[in-house]
């Protein structure tokens, strides 16, 4: 079975590393003449590539619940935060291929240097970062958070910074409660099971459903950060345990 797998996932590899070449070059081209949502929507279609490359390839499925929480896209300049577990690299190219809205990731500006896929993505209006400057870091995260938020583009962020192994609960930082409250617009939390199928550090990808949950949009008006946090990752962190009770021993951390 692991074999099976095995070549599954290397075909997949293969498929991302053939389509990302000629998109990345076509993308880049496009980004001469145009910006915003008219380059954001076909740099995306990639993502949808590599989505279908791990449906089809290695059977992975995607099930979701909670879209009716989201603003729809006729609500065009109704802004929000994101905040999601992060497990993995899927549900970093599912997002944008789900929600109706434009999204800017907040993200470690190593990855503009990754061929084709980086440089790319660094023609989008996202917020890339330093991590190792936190205060700077995070000035620029307020800034062009405030200024997306008012183009109606949805900031995304992993509160726990970085992938977690499936089953654990990492250290939920403040950065999108903080960004929330700065802006004045809703943070909506989201659990994502991808682990099960694509795990940390891993290329080797099993089949399966990914369950994603988006939750009711949270107010930030006259808010905490740290509060409001402790709100995202309570919600969260009970809904992953919903999700998938058998990766986990107990109850979330408080």
């Amino acid at each position: 079975m692991k074999l099976l797998w095995a070549l599954r996932s290397l075909l997949f590899v293969l498929w991302m590393a053939a389509t990302v070449v000629p998109w990345g070059i076509l993308m880049l081209l496009l980004s001469m003449f145009v910006r915003g949502e008219r380059l954001y929507w076909p740099t995306m279609q990639w993502l949808r590539m590599a989505i279908w490359g791990a449906r089809v390839i290695c059977g992975i499925r995607a099930r979701v619940q909670g879209l009716e929480h989201l603003p729809t896209a006729a609500e065009h300049r109704r802004a929000v935060v994101l905040a999601s577990k992060h497990q993995s690299t899927w549900e970093t190219f599912f997002y944008p291929t789900l929600m109706p809205h434009p999204l800017a990731y907040v993200f470690k500006r190593e990855l503009l240097y990754v061929p084709f896929f980086g440089w790319a993505m660094g023609r989008l209006d996202m917020i890339h970062i330093d991590r190792s400057k936190r205060a700077e870091a995070w000035n620029k995260v307020a800034e062009q958070g405030k200024r997306l938020a008012a183009e109606g583009i949805w900031v995304i962020m992993f509160p726990e910074g970085t992938r977690s192994e499936r089953g654990s609960q990492g250290v939920y930082k403040t950065g999108a409660s903080r960004l929330a409250i700065a802006t004045g617009v809703p943070i909506v939390p989201i659990a994502a099971t991808s682990a099960r199928c694509w795990p940390r550090k891993s290329f080797l990808l099993r089949p399966g459903v990914v369950d994603v949950s988006i939750g009711r949009p949270i107010d930030s008006t006259g808010r905490e950060p740290e509060e409001l946090m402790r709100e995202v990752e309570a919600w969260i962190e009970a809904e992953m345990r919903r999700l998938d009770p058998e990766a986990y021993a107990g109850p979330a951390r408080t």
